[in-house]
């Protein structure tokens, strides 16, 4: 049994396979970003999930496709992890840009491939190997565009007094405003950052007002500006998108590329079900 595990900071999506490609079953947990979760913190979110829990000694092998898994130190420790608890399968693990090339990108063709979740990315792949311009320092540094991103922009917008009343009085109703409540849950608890994500739903139900339109413009181009134009080819490759970000904003997104004279390539929500087909022709 092959398990496919695609995961941001929020969530993570799962997948068991036969060799045949045959789902077993799918499920999802939360987030397991090595960036931000102990050993024990990500062993308790495995254990939380019945179906990895109970299939955890059948797993033959374990591809792992995620956020905070950039650097060496990050795929050694979560490796180390994830053999410790699938006692019987041969673990691999891979920053979430690869899951993200291999959902869009025909084989062997060259493209940009970005992400845009809970967090950001963006890596230039050549066809065989992945090239990252940018090294990634987190979501208080970088992740230009992201859902944590446009989250931190409506509290300090809220905050400062500059949200229209009507939406002010929305935002009120849709989340725990009180600011005891919010400082717990960005410096006391773990996964700031997907916290800082799930306000991303309201700024897309209001992308259309003045307000969410000058954050939504604003990132666009900083993430392209920033990310995408580090790659001197960037206007002769396709650029590719996965993640909840991109999907939900696609129309301002491809608007925006297309004033870069950037080619606006495949836009996916997740990128899971591109893996299986991947896998079960690289098996």
């Amino acid at each position: 049994m092959k398990l496919l595990v695609d995961s941001g900071s929020t969530k993570a999506d799962w997948i068991a396979i036969d060799d045949n490609g045959k789902v077993i079953f799918t499920t999802q947990s939360l987030g397991l970003n090595p960036e931000v979760l102990s050993k024990e913190e990500i062993i308790a979110r495995l254990e939380d999930k019945f179906d990895i829990s109970h299939n955890k000694a059948k797993a033959s092998n374990l591809y792992f496709y995620g956020a905070g898994c950039g650097t060496d130190r990050m795929k050694n420790f979560l490796a180390s992890v994830f053999e410790e608890y699938f006692t019987n399968a041969k673990v691999t693990v891979h920053e979430d840009t690869y899951a993200a090339v291999y959902a869009t990108t025909p084989k062997n063709e060259k493209a940009i491939v970005c992400i845009l979740g809970t967090g950001s990315n963006c890596s230039y792949f050549d066809g065989k190997v992945l090239h990252q311009k940018v090294q990634s320092l987190g979501y208080i540094a970088m992740d230009d565009c992201s859902g944590n991103r446009f989250g931190r922009h409506l509290i300090r917008g809220y905050y400062f007094n500059k949200m229209p009343q009507d939406m002010a009085k929305d935002f009120e109703k849709t989340f725990n405003v009180d600011p005891d409540f919010i400082k717990n849950k960005l410096y006391k608890e773990p996964n700031p950052n997907a916290y800082l994500a799930t306000f991303a739903k309201f700024l897309i139900k209001h992308k259309d007002t003045d307000f969410c339109k000058k954050y939504i413009k604003e990132e666009l181009e900083a993430f392209i500006e920033n990310y995408i134009m580090q790659f001197e080819n960037y206007k002769e490759v396709p650029v590719h998108f996965v993640g909840s970000i991109a999907f939900y904003l696609r129309e301002e997104l491809s608007e925006k590329l297309q004033q870069y004279d950037i080619q606006v390539g495949n836009i996916l929500r997740r990128p899971i079900d591109g893996l299986i087909a991947y896998h079960i022709l690289n098996k």
